[in-house]
This record gives structure tokens, C-alpha cells and sequence, in this order.
């Protein structure tokens, strides 16, 4: 049960690790697909209460008969005997006032008359724009019309036209549609690799309808993720959000151009599920290719869909659409915005896109992994080989700093790896030639290593 750098055997419930192949699917697994190309082949909390007025005790005025009386209190000339009936009746109104004020400032004192509290009041969080739930379809209206200009429509070109004509007049250069996100006004956009891996030209076609000439900038190694750059100006930007607080649940919008001709479509669905692993068809190479720590959701997503946004309710990016369950419906897959983070900021420093590597094969220590192999604990990397190989890669990164077969990697720079936290999710916040201290446990103890990141092969799966 590895998840190794050369191939082993199927992992029991791997959260696989970005340094190593991913084993094969399980014999009987549902069947992925890249979003394809259309021409190219398949690879609230509620609003806040309002505000509960205060409570008012008006006073009671009584009114009653004056008797008039002289300076000595006596009763005048041709007055009636004074009756008591109308000092018991003040007495009783005035204990009735008494009493009733006295609850009144009991149930005070235990908030009965306070205001609903908010949801960030109950959970003691400060409230703020992103704490506040919009109605779904004013939310949907407003994140569409905000970030639909800033999703464009790739087209990819493989051939020239010129030589495919003259050597076959019924021929054409293959061509596939897909969608990308520009996230800064110098031109850069994020989109999937398969929509422009081993293209020779690529056009960027915005909502305005204004096009451009595009190149691509860089391939991830990691993922199915590419940068593609254009030169234009008064070009418009998609929010960047935050897709490791998501919430199983939350509405989730995603745009793009499905099929290649209904450009900047909108659908809507929710965040089905996170951390989820599927194996697709490698367009570029032929082989199967493990995507791991993916976003689900059950808004549409189609062919030409591939590398356009998937929105929260506040319009901000929280993940790249990339492939769909091709045996079920309502079942896509996006990538984390997390993910991409890195490869944006290497892009906008005119650095080569590169992510980091450890040289290990690993077990994602689970319960189950522990009580199997008699393990001491049931969290952490278990660096592991299989088939008598071993777990740590000769001449690799960790080998140099001193990681051994059978240690269990706990944590990264702090950060406990389990399953909230794969080896692969904390490593891939960093770059190669970061030096990241590692706890190991090894034979009861805990050993402090420190580890300086290579750069991971472009060919390893």
C-alpha cells in the first residue's frame, strides 16, 4: 500500500502523496475524463436577524375619584363617608406594578429581551463580507456578471493549415476549445493542460469579443494545469478566493464555454466533496494519470468547460474546472485554487513552472493502514516501498537528509500530516530549494530532519 515514485501496489484509501506514481485504480472503479475538447479526443447562514427593539414598560396611570378634603384632612360638609375600596385598589395596583417590573428585570438579566444573535455572534467570529450569506440567486447573478468577463475561450491549434492542405485537401489541423482564467491584467491566464498541451498556436477570445494571440507560458508537472500569456491592455482580472476553507455544501458557480460555442456559460451547484481522487486519460502521453486532492461538484460541467472558473457565492475563484465522471451525471471535478497559487506566482516572477520534490514512495497512514501493518500510530506518511524496493529514492532529496525506510513522516514545518493534511497538500505550499524540517518517527522516537525540496521530474507520474 504505497504511493511510490516507481510503481507498487494499490494503496488501501491513499491519500497519495505529489512526490510519488500513484498505484492503479482498484479492478472495478467508476471511468473519469479530462473535460474534453468538443473536437479534440476525450482525455447561509441565513441573512442576519433584524434588530429586536427594545422592550419599553410604559407607566400605568390610574385615575380615580378626588376627594376633596380641607387642610386638616377632614371631609367637607355634605361628603360621604370615605370608602376603603379605593386605597385596596391602589395598594393592589401599585404591588401589581411592583411585581411585574421586578420579572421584567429578571428575564432582562437572563437576555430574554436581547436581540437574535447573529451566527458570528454564536461562533464568536467577527463579522465581516465573506461571513455574510447572499441569497443564492442574487449571488449567482452578481458573480456571473463580475467575473464572466475575465473567463476566456482557448482555442488550440495542432498542425498548420498550410501543410496539412496541400498534402491533403480534405485534411484539417486538429483544434480543440477549452476555457481559461485571467487572473492579472498583464495578460496571464490559468487554464487546464490538456487543453494546450502539444498545441502549436493557441487564440484567446474574450467576452467582449476582442482576440488574441496566445503562447504558452508553462506545463505543471504536478497537475493538469498550464499558463497561458497574452499582450493586451484594459483586460479584466477574476477575484482569487480561498478554497481551503470550503464548506460540503456551499454554493459553487462554475463559467465557461461548453462545447466551444456557448461561450461564458453559467451553471450552478454546490460543493459535493473535497479531497477526491480520480484517474484520467493522459492526452499527451496515452498513460493513465492520477489527479488527486480535487474539488467536487454537481454544477454542469461539460467538454470546452476544461479550464474555466468555479466561483463561490462571492464571485471568487475557488478552483479550475478540469474533468467529469464520464458513467454518472452531475459529477465534475475542479482543482483546488490552492494548488495554482504557486505556479501563479512563479509565472508572474518569470520563473519556469516547477513544483517541489522529496523522493519518497509513501502510505497515507489511516486506521485501517495502522491496524494492517501494526503501526504505532495512525496518522502520518509512512515512507514505504513495495516489491522489495525501497521507499527512499537513492541519490533524492530525503535520502540526503537522512529519511529512512519505515520512518513515519508525522509533520511538515509544524503542520501534522493526516487525513486533513496529505504529505502532498502541505508540500505542494513550497518550492524547490525551500528547506522544510521534517518529525519523523522512527523506532519510538521522534527525529528532526531537515530537507532541501528538489524540483520534480516532468516525467514522473
Amino acid at each position: 500500500m504505497t504511493t511510490p515514485e516507481q510503481p507498487g501496489q494499490p494503496p488501501i484509501a491513499p491519500a497519495t502523496g505529489s512526490t510519488g506514481v500513484t498505484p492503479p485504480a482498484s479492478p472495478v472503479s467508476p471511468t473519469y475524463s479530462p473535460v474534453a475538447e468538443p473536437s479534440r479526443p476525450q482525455w447561509a447562514a441565513p441573512p442576519p436577524n433584524p434588530a429586536t427593539p427594545d422592550h419599553w414598560l410604559e407607566p400605568v396611570v390610574a385615575s380615580g375619584d378626588a376627594r376633596s378634603t380641607d387642610a386638616g384632612g377632614a371631609q367637607r360638609d355634605g361628603a360621604r363617608p370615605r370608602s376603603l375600596v379605593g386605597p385596596l385598589l391602589a395598594v393592589a395596583l401599585v404591588a401589581a406594578l411592583i411585581t411585574s417590573f421586578g420579572q421584567y428585570l429578571v428575564f432582562q438579566a437572563a437576555g430574554a429581551f436581547a436581540p437574535a444573535a447573529s451566527p458570528a455572534a454564536v461562533t464568536g467570529q467577527p463579522v465581516s463580507q465573506t461571513s455574510v450569506q447572499l441569497d443564492e440567486e442574487s449571488a449567482v447573478i452578481r458573480a456571473a456578471a463580475a467575473v464572466s468577463p475575465a473567463i476566456v475561450t482557448i482555442t488550440s491549434r495542432t498542425g498548420d493549415l498550410a501543410d496539412t492542405t496541400e498534402s491533403d485537401p480534405f485534411s484539417l489541423p486538429a483544434t480543440g476549445v477549452g476555457s481559461g482564467i485571467i487572473y492579472d491584467a498583464a495578460g496571464w491566464i490559468l487554464t487546464n493542460r490538456h487543453v494546450v498541451a502539444g498545441s502549436d498556436s493557441v487564440t484567446v477570445k474574450l467576452k467582449d469579443g476582442r482576440e488574441f494571440e496566445g503562447s504558452t507560458y508553462g506545463i505543471d508537472t504536478l497537475t493538469d494545469l498550464a499558463i497561458v500569456r497574452i499582450e493586451g491592455s484594459d483586460l479584466p482580472v477574476a477575484p482569487l478566493g480561498d478554497s481551503t476553507t470550503l464548506e460540503i455544501g456551499q454554493l459553487a458557480i462554475a463559467i465557461g464555454s461548453p462545447l466551444g460555442d456557448f461561450e461564458n456559460s453559467v451553471t450552478t451547484g454546490v460543493v459535493s466533496a473535497t479531497g477526491r481522487a480520480i484517474t484520467v486519460n493522459d492526452e499527451a502521453t496515452g498513460q493513465p494519470r492520477r489527479l488527486r486532492n480535487l474539488i467536487q461538484t454537481d454544477a454542469a460541467i461539460n467538454p470546452g468547460n476544461s479550464g474555466g472558473a468555479l466561483l463561490d457565492s462571492l464571485g471568487q475563484v475557488i478552483g479550475v474546472n478540469t474533468a467529469v465522471a464520464g458513467s454518472a451525471q452531475g459529477i465534475g471535478f475542479a482543482i483546488p485554487i490552492e494548488i495554482a497559487k504557486p505556479l501563479l506566482r512563479q509565472a508572474l516572477a518569470g520563473e519556469p513552472l516547477s513544483r517541489p520534490f522529496i523522493g519518497i514512495s509513501y502510505t497515507s497512514v489511516t486506521p485501517t493502514v495502522q491496524r494492517a501493518s501494526n503501526l504505532p500510530i495512525d496518522y502520518g506518511a509512512w515512507v514505504s516501498g513495495d516489491g522489495g524496493t525501497e521507499g527512499v529514492r537513492a541519490g533524492g532529496p530525503a535520502a540526503a537528509a537522512g529519511v529512512e525506510n519505515g520512518d513515519i513522516i508525522t509533520e511538515i514545518e509544524g503542520q501534522r500530516i493526516d487525513a486533513g493534511h496529505s504529505l502532498e497538500d502541505v508540500l505542494v505550499r513550497y518550492r524547490p530549494g525551500d528547506v522544510i524540517t521534517l518529525s519523523v518517527l522512527r523506532d519510538g522516537a521522534t527525529v528532526e530532519l531537515e530537507v532541501t525540496l528538489g524540483t520534480r521530474p516532468a516525467d514522473l507520474e
